[in-house]
């Protein structure tokens, strides 16, 4: 993977959740390579463990929508239960007018469609947290 020189210095702490391991490792990799601290999740059953013990702490939730065991509509829904105010970005490889429009009618902060590259997810993710 190559990574841009550019200079990044983004601080805070992300929840990644997604179901494939290379998009979690990538995904992390471009994640700390701007600056950012990450909690990865496989799952959304694992994602809202790790969101319940450190949810002051997350500034933003990276959130696919089709997983395994519980998907992101669901995972979405207790996040917000949790903390009405989480900021959440849908990662899917759905197109917009797909399934991840109907979530951010009902409050989802913005969507990335993947495959992203480093600087659309450096945008995203810091646009975002500065909400």
């Amino acid at each position: 993977m190559i990574l841009s020189d550019e200079p990044f210095n983004h601080k805070g702490l992300i929840l990644l959740v997604d179901d494939e391991e290379l998009v979690l490792d990538v995904g992390n990799q471009m994640l700390e390579k701007i600056g950012y601290s990450v909690f990865k999740a496989k799952n959304g059953k694992e994602a809202i463990a790790i969101f319940r013990e450190h949810k002051a702490q997350v500034n933003l939730v990276i959130l696919d929508l089709r997983m395994p065991e519980m998907d992101g509509e669901c995972a979405y829904e207790l996040l917000k239960e949790i903390k009405p105010d989480v900021k959440v970005l849908i990662s899917s490889g759905c197109s917009l007018r797909d399934q991840a429009s109907q979530n951010l009618k009902y409050g989802c902060s913005g969507f990335i469609q993947k495959p992203f590259n480093l600087k659309a997810l450096s945008q995203k993710v810091e646009e975002l947290i500065a909400q």
